[in-house]
């Protein structure tokens, strides 16, 4: 893949013109060196209201004629979760590189194919787990690796909203990808994971929404070396949001929400002292500004890949949670 020529904005286009897709675009117009050219969604008129909206300059009612338009140099796949996989492929296969919200795909088999899609052509593609590029989560990841906590034991992790049952809402609708793991425990599983690496074992339950999609999950991970992790999600409650990493010297707490931190306190132990330090970082607009700069600096150096959030995690992030789905029993089609 070529690098784009430095001295021009970088173009993105949208497939989407929902929440997630605004909130982006809000973002997006105040990240120096990225500009929003076009957006698409299967209503036109609803495409060009976000576009009139968020100062892009076309809008189309199908997603294909936005794949086609050469003045989209990036594509940024914000619809459902059920949609992701085909939008991607259809994306690559039009010779564009990808930012791909997250959940990626609704299971591992969909998320390899897409990968592969991308490495065969030599495009770039991204997960949009923003969480992986906010400075104060790439700060605690430092602090962990510089041994501030001590030798790194556990990781306790939530996230939690409330969701009155719909059977219509994408959260609970199977067809939509639907469940709380998803949407919600994503974010979880990937913070864990950034810290711990891939468990040994997973052991997970929850319960099921009257459509079969997950509504609570709770995971302990295990490793061989008796590290260990508490991943929690839920669409029931409104829980603490707290990400806590913990050492045999002191710990690391990232403050709600977790994948959005404002505060980080690090916690020291000397003995029975406890030292504690605050950093504090305020989120700038709504928080895509870093994700969006990590594309633009990957996409100017001809990278297909970014190594602050790697093809590889996605892809085997899918598989365990693919295997959490299964001991709790959601399963969508795409699964048969």
């Amino acid at each position: 893949m070529s690098a784009i020529d430095p001295d021009r904005p970088v173009r993105w286009g949208i497939l989407g013109a929902g929440r997630m897709a605004g909130k982006f675009a809000t973002d997006l117009r105040v990240t120096k060196g990225n500009e929003l050219v076009a957006v698409a969604a299967r209503d036109a008129d609803r495409a060009r209201d976000f576009a009139a909206a968020y100062g892009a300059s076309r809008s189309y009612g199908s997603y294909a004629d936005l794949l086609a338009d050469d003045d989209v140099d990036v594509v940024y796949i914000a619809t459902t979760h059920g949609q992701h996989y085909e939008q991607a492929l259809q994306t690559f296969a039009a010779g564009k590189p990808a930012l791909v919200e997250k959940a990626f795909t609704l299971n591992a088999r969909q998320a390899a194919e897409v990968i592969d899609a991308a490495r065969s052509r030599g495009l770039f593609c991204m997960e949009a787990m923003w969480m992986r590029t906010n400075g104060l989560v790439r700060t605690a990841v430092q602090l962990v690796a510089d041994g501030r906590i001590g030798e790194l034991r556990s990781v306790t992790v939530d996230n939690g909203l409330l969701f009155p049952f719909d059977p219509a809402h994408r959260l609970y609708d199977l067809h939509l990808g639907g469940g709380a793991l998803l949407d919600l425990g994503v974010y979880a599983v990937t913070f864990a994971w950034i810290f711990l690496g891939e468990p040994a074992r997973v052991r997970a339950t929850g319960t099921l929404s009257p459509t079969g999609a997950d509504q609570t999950m709770a995971m302990q991970w295990e490793y061989d070396d008796d590290r260990f992790a508490h991943v929690s999600c839920t669409t029931v409650a409104a829980t603490p949001q707290r990400g806590v990493v913990v050492g045999t010297k002191g710990s690391v707490t990232l403050e709600r929400p977790f994948y959005r931190p404002e505060r980080l306190i690090l916690e020291q132990a000397e003995g029975r002292t406890i030292t504690s330090e605050e950093i504090l970082q305020p989120i700038v607009g709504n928080g895509y500004g870093p994700e969006i700069a990590e594309v633009e600096r990957c996409l100017r150096q001809g990278l297909t890949e970014s190594p602050l959030v790697p093809l590889d995690d996605t892809l085997a992030i899918m598989r365990l949670m693919d295997d959490a789905r299964a001991q709790v029993g959601v399963r969508y089609a795409a699964d048969e």
